[in-house]
Order: C-alpha cells, then sequence, then structure tokens
C-alpha cells in the first residue's frame, strides 16, 4: 500500500512540498486548505497530477478543505499559519497562528493519530510545543522542521564564501528558530578541513549573523511573503527519513527531556529520524561560549512558549 502525505497548508511552501513528494513519489498526496481555498488547492492538485507524464512520477494529488481526507496519513506537515511580512518578527506571529495549530493539532489527533508530525509554521519553536501539547502526540512523533533549514543555509553560506562545494560542507545549527540559533563553526569542515582553518574570524562572525538573519533577508528581498523552496525541500529531507527509515542524523527542532540541560521544549539539537520518528537525541560537547549562546536560545523559547498559555489535552 502507498504511502500518504497531508500537507496542511497549501501555499507556497504547501504547493512546493506537494511536487517534491509527488517527484520522490514518497506517497499519494492529499493537500488540505481552509474552504475558501478549496478550489485553489484542488487546482494545484490537478495541475501536478497533469505535470506527472512530463515528469515521471506516479502519484496521486488531490485537494481537499475536509480534514477527514487526511484519514490514515503516515505523514503530516503543517505549513498552515500567516507568513511574515516585512518589519515582522516570528513572535509578531504568535497570536495569529496560535489559533490556526491548536484547531489543525486537533484535527490530526482525530483523524491521523499515527502520523509523524513535522511542524514549519512560525514562530516554530512555540508552535511545534503547541501542536504537540494539543494534539496529546508522543513528542517523538512531532518535530519543527528548522534546523535542517538553518544549517542549509549555515552550509550554503560557506560554499559561496569559499567558492566550493555545498556537498563538501558540512556542519550544524543549534538552538531556536531565529536570531538567537547558534551555527558552530568549532564543528564544522568543509571537505574534512575545519572551518576555522579555511576562514578567519571576522569572516566567521559574518556567516554566522547572515545565518541568523537569513529568513529576514529573504523577506525582505521578496517584498511579501517568506521563503518556500528551502523550507520545503528541509521538511521533504525529514519526511523521507521517516517514510524510509533512513535514520538520517538532522538538526531538528525535538522534545528534550533533559538532554543539554533542558526539559520540556523543543529545541534545536541533533537526532536521528526513522521509523520511530525522532529515535534519539545526541548530545554534542560543547565549549563554555556555546553553552551560553545555547542557554540564550533556551531562554527565548522559553519565554516564547509561557506566552502560549497551553496546556496538553487529555
Amino acid at each position: 500500500m502507498r504511502k500518504k502525505i497531508a500537507l496542511i497548508g497549501g501555499g507556497q511552501i504547501g504547493q512546493t512540498l506537494a511536487m517534491l513528494a509527488a517527484q520522490r513519489e514518497l506517497g499519494d498526496v492529499v493537500i488540505y486548505d481552509i474552504p475558501e481555498m478549496e478550489s485553489c488547492v484542488k487546482g494545484k492538485a490537478l495541475d501536478l497530477m497533469e505535470m506527472a507524464p512530463c515528469g515521471n512520477y506516479d502519484a496521486n494529488v488531490t485537494g481537499t478543505s475536509n480534514l477527514k481526507d487526511i484519514a490514515g496519513a503516515d505523514v503530516v506537515i503543517v505549513t498552515a499559519g500567516v507568513p511574515r511580512k516585512p518589519g515582522m518578527s516570528r513572535e509578531d506571529l504568535l497570536a495569529i497562528n496560535i489559533k490556526t495549530i491548536s484547531e489543525v493539532a486537533k484535527g490530526v489527533k482525530q483523524h491521523a493519530p499515527n502520523a509523524f508530525c513535522v511542524i514549519v509554521t512560525n514562530p516554530l519553536d512555540a508552535m511545534v510545543y503547541v501542536f504537540q501539547k494539543v494534539s496529546g502526540l508522543p513528542p517523538s512523533k512531532v518535530v519543527g522542521q528548522a534546523g535542517v533549514l538553518d544549517t542549509a543555509r549555515w552550509r550554503a553560506f560557506i560554499a559561496m564564501e569559499l567558492n566550493v562545494s555545498i556537498e563538501d560542507v558540512a556542519g550544524t545549527v543549534l538552538g531556536g528558530h531565529g536570531p538567537t540559533m547558534v551555527p558552530v563553526p568549532r564543528l564544522t569542515t568543509v571537505g574534512g578541513v575545519p572551518l576555522t582553518d579555511l576562514l578567519d574570524k571576522a569572516a566567521i562572525d559574518r556567516i554566522v549573523e547572515r545565518t541568523k538573519e537569513a529568513g529576514t533577508e529573504i523577506v525582505k528581498l521578496l517584498g511579501r511573503g517568506s521563503a518556500f523552496f528551502s523550507p520545503a525541500w528541509a521538511s521533504i529531507v525529514m519526511a523521507e527519513s521517516y517514510l524510509k527509515d533512513k535514520k538520517r542524523v538532522l538538526p531538528c527542532a525535538a522534545h528534550c527531556s533533559g538532554q543539554y540541560g533542558v526539559q520540556g521544549l523543543f529545541i534545536g539539537v541533533p537526532v536521528r529520524i526513522g521509523a520511530g520518528g525522532v529515535e534519539k537525541v545526541y548530545e554534542i560537547s560543547l565549549n563554555d561560549a556555546e553553552k551560553a549562546m545555547l542557554a540564550k536560545t533556551v531562554e527565548a523559547v522559553k519565554a516564547t512558549v509561557a506566552e502560549c498559555k497551553v496546556e496538553a489535552t487529555a
């Protein structure tokens, strides 16, 4: 039997997700959006079906405004919510998107309680927390996408600076999805060569800051909306690791139960994603400066989560 991928939100990220999931034949795809957008998502789904013969993929893509149609989904990727606008911080989105995420969480609990859920909606660290609390799904089956995206941006900027292949850049970004995130230059390599041997501190610091502000940079350039290609690919990487039990080690906003001294929050940390969902959280030995930066991002996430005032469902 084919797998089923439910995409909650049919906007820029949602439609890109649908195309990538279909092209990679991860399973049949259902794009869900509110009733006012039903015709739009049905049109996008039909367009993707008509693209299949030329795209050489075999996957059924449908659009709907009925949450019942996500029933039995193996993976749910949530992008629903208002995107960032110029001058708007992720925290500004909190009040707007918390209601949407809560409603989606209840729907997923009812119709797809066994799904592996990837949350993309901002402010990410708070939204993944709200989703898990409201849905009551196991923390191992709920994860935030941001770390894969932030690390991809970190790697891309390094490759651009050095004029080398992105394939040879390895590294990770920890912490919250926003200006307090923690790129780790000390553990970043280019073809096995430490980044600190290739760039001076000023250059590295510049790339660190650009990575932290990468989302804002795109928002300013686009004028309306926010990034969609890169968040979609990052989410597909996570979904594919789960569906194919690839057991990839990826930086994700995952539930911590004591790791890094964090209890009960979803923080960007390296995890193994396989058929069991988030199967393991890896703890990196950090130096004092890195620990201080991680502590700062944890406090920022804790403060945002406290504003949510969401209690777990029974």
